[in-house]
């Protein structure tokens, strides 16, 4: 008896729209969650090779919590290419003046870091406020239990 590997094609993939709400939730937590639900390994028909996830709203980006003393003590360094060209943010600051980025580069950093990954990651829509544009696709609501601060 031969079996074939299933590999789903483009088109029949069954795409989704999830929202997050963010509010008191753990960075790493709700990040490993996302880039989960981003990569399709939560579907049967997932394929390393292809983009199988959907897609991802998170709201209340700004209320986003980590724990360790992180606020003070995670740093965000960039570099310009010249000579002292490094810039470091404070978590805290980050958050304060950009509070989406903080998700974004989180989940990005889960993500492969080739072709599929940067196709996978515009699949993602970040929002500091409760309000979306992406109503028209009638996104379904999503609990993440597991990110949830403890107490």
């Amino acid at each position: 008896m031969r079996f074939q590997t299933y590999t789903p094609s483009a088109e029949t993939i069954p795409r989704q729209w999830f929202v997050i709400d963010a509010s008191g939730l753990n960075l790493g937590r709700l990040a490993t969650r996302i880039a989960h639900l981003l990569r399709g390994k939560h579907k049967a028909t997932f394929a390393p090779h292809m983009d199988t996830g959907d897609y991802i709203i998170v709201l209340n980006a700004s209320k986003i919590t980590v724990t360790g003393g992180r606020e003070t003590t995670k740093f965000y360094h960039r570099h310009s290419g010249y000579p002292g060209g490094l810039t470091s943010v404070m978590f805290k600051d980050m958050l304060a003046k950009h509070p989406e980025r903080v998700i974004e580069i989180a989940v990005k950093g889960m993500l492969p870091h080739n072709t599929l990954g940067r196709q996978m990651y515009r699949k993602l829509h970040v929002y500091s406020g409760t309000n979306h544009p992406h109503t028209a696709q009638k996104p379904i609501a999503l609990d993440v239990p597991e990110a949830r601060k403890a107490q």
